[in-house]
């Protein structure tokens, strides 16, 4: 027997993929017990040149030779967006055929309609590449961590700002002149919005957190806040520190109350997160029982996407095998509570550029004392070309709502010229 797949798209993923089925035949063979063949693969332009080749009438331009083909046991989506993806995925569903997808946005906003669709057909749907590219993590929160309760989710899940962020502690350059090299190496779009201003990261963590915490997180619950405005003095204080700034991703739960945030983030230099450079990801991940995990790898990319989508596929086909599809997939079934600002706790670091005259760090240390937020350290030096001088603060822990309290104190003080920065501390 010989199952047949269909693939909606063929961009680089989607060569991926076809390069590894073609590739892999007999380790597949060997996996799965079954055949697995490319019957159709839906482009837009069946005339156009492909890295690929494929026998005749396997490409096709017309969606319904995939999704209303009776032959086809498997759908891979991989053209990305929510529409028409939104529309393929779930009138498949409804004749029956399984998903493998690495639609980062249908799952992150559509996730629960999708997956409540398929448990009513009998069908799976698998969504590994979605996240981190190469890295099982999907698979390691619904399987690995099925007896465990996970309390916190914290990584690196977008490799362009991880690259940018990366270029500018190494070589003390610029946040705009990274960002421009990053574009002409292909690691950032010609609108890098998506990636820099943290909405990537935002998506993935959406996916991670319903998962982790068996809840559907939607993505209006995820507090985000991008790099654009991370200064190369910003990474030099925080290495003078101890810290590297990573763009962060953290989910977390607290007596069933969630907090889900992305944001630059200040990393101990001694946490592993902190030794994640260039386009890599990692996500670290905390749980009552097993304690600290850490998994890394490639986030994106050709092929260890594609090795994401093909075990997917294997996936589908044991379960095929074994007569017991749809019956694998993790819906949440725990009711949403938000945990509110006065509970969401971390450590902050605070650059503030103040009037250098006397006095003025007595009133900057008053208004954190009338807020109850105490202080690790307190650093304060001129700056060569800013008649202001550089107050730079690491607070122990405090909860965000009486940080909120201090900042908005701090833009009513005359001497506070202007909050630069403000980022989390981890670690």
């Amino acid at each position: 027997m010989t199952i047949k797949v269909g693939l909606l798209g063929l961009g680089t993923v989607g060569t991926g993929v076809v390069r590894i089925v073609e590739g892999h035949q007999e380790d597949l063979q060997r996996q799965t017990g079954l055949g697995i063949r490319i019957e159709k693969v839906l482009v837009q332009d069946i005339s156009k040149n492909r890295a690929v080749a494929f026998g005749e009438g396997v490409l096709t331009d017309k969606p319904a030779d995939i999704i209303a083909n009776p032959d086809i046991d498997v759908v891979i989506e991989v053209m990305g967006g929510i529409e028409p993806a939104k529309s393929y995925v779930l009138e498949a569903i409804s004749r029956g055929k399984h998903i493998v997808t690495a639609n980062k946005d249908l799952m992150a906003l559509h996730g629960e309609e999708i997956m409540t669709e398929a448990a009513a057909h009998g069908c799976d749907v698998f969504y590994e590449a979605s996240v981190a590219g190469g890295i099982p993590i999907i698979r390691t929160l619904t399987e690995g961590f099925s007896s465990d309760r996970i309390t916190k989710v914290m990584g690196i899940v977008n490799g362009t700002t991880n690259y940018i962020l990366t270029k500018m502690s190494k070589k003390g350059a610029a946040y705009e002149d990274v960002l421009k090299e990053a574009q002409e190496l292909g690691y950032a779009e010609a609108n890098p919005g998506s990636d820099v201003d943290g909405l990537d990261a935002a998506r993935k963590m959406t996916i991670l957190a319903t998962l982790a915490f068996r809840t559907n997180v939607d993505l209006t619950d995820v507090k985000v806040q991008g790099i654009r405005k991370v200064s190369k003095e910003d990474i030099a204080y925080g290495k003078r520190l101890g810290y590297e700034i990573k763009l962060l991703g953290i989910a977390e739960c607290h007596q069933d109350e969630i907090s889900v945030s992305v944001q630059p983030t200040m990393v101990k230099t001694t946490h592993p997160l902190a030794s994640v450079n260039g386009v890599f990801n990692a996500v670290y991940v905390y749980g009552e029982s097993v304690g600290e995990t850490m998994f890394y790898g490639p986030g994106a990319g050709e092929l260890p996407t594609a090795t994401s989508i093909v075990s997917d596929l294997v996936n589908v086909v044991k379960n095929l095998r074994m007569g017991v599809n749809g019956r694998t997939a993790t819906l949440a079934y725990k009711e949403k509570k938000l945990r509110p600002d006065t509970d969401i706790c971390s450590k902050f670091y605070i650059l503030l550029h103040v009037a250098d005259k006397a006095g003025v760090l007595a009133r900057i240390t008053q208004v954190f004392a009338e807020n109850e937020v105490s202080l690790e350290s307190v650093n304060q030096q001129p700056n060569p070309v800013n008649p202001m001088a550089e107050i730079i603060i690491i607070t122990h822990t405090a909860n965000q709502a009486a940080m909120n309290q201090v900042l908005e104190a701090f833009r009513q003080l005359d001497v506070v010229q202007e909050i630069k920065s403000v980022y989390r501390v981890e670690g």
